[in-house]
């Protein structure tokens, strides 16, 4: 992470740095049913992506409408889709790919996490 230090940055300078560049994606066609399960239900806002403990793996993906933004969120925009990661989550989310799958067997949201060693059979849970 040396590399994205500019000279003559303080230390909490360079955090900020490191953090803005954490980055997560959402595909086209999650955009397109996160949008379509805003309007169906009525909310606005954004949808919060976080990690809690638990699940079969250890670590759950969460995620739910949010009216806005905490303080401290990360703030990704998508095609008019705002997605809001709180710091802790983004330390397991950071890389992830939120994409939508249709198939014979189901349909729905897909996490390609780079971070997770090991998942369960449902997808909705890791371990990093």
């Amino acid at each position: 992470m040396a590399e994205l230090t500019q000279l003559g940055t303080t230390a909490s300078e360079s955090v900020k740095t490191q953090e803005a560049a954490r980055q997560i994606f959402v595909t086209p066609k999650a955009v397109e049913r996160i949008r379509d399960a805003f309007a169906r239900e009525g909310v606005s806002g954004g949808l919060r992506l976080g990690v809690l403990g638990g699940g079969c793996s250890g670590l759950s993906y969460q995620f739910k409408f949010a009216p806005e933004a905490r303080p401290r969120d990360h703030v990704f925009d998508f095609d008019g889709v705002k997605v809001f990661v709180d710091p802790k989550s983004m330390v397991f989310l950071d890389g992830m790919t939120l994409d939508w799958k249709d198939s014979l067997m189901q349909s729905g949201f897909v996490f390609q996490n780079p971070h997770a060693t090991r998942s369960c059979g449902c997808g909705s849970s890791f371990s990093a």
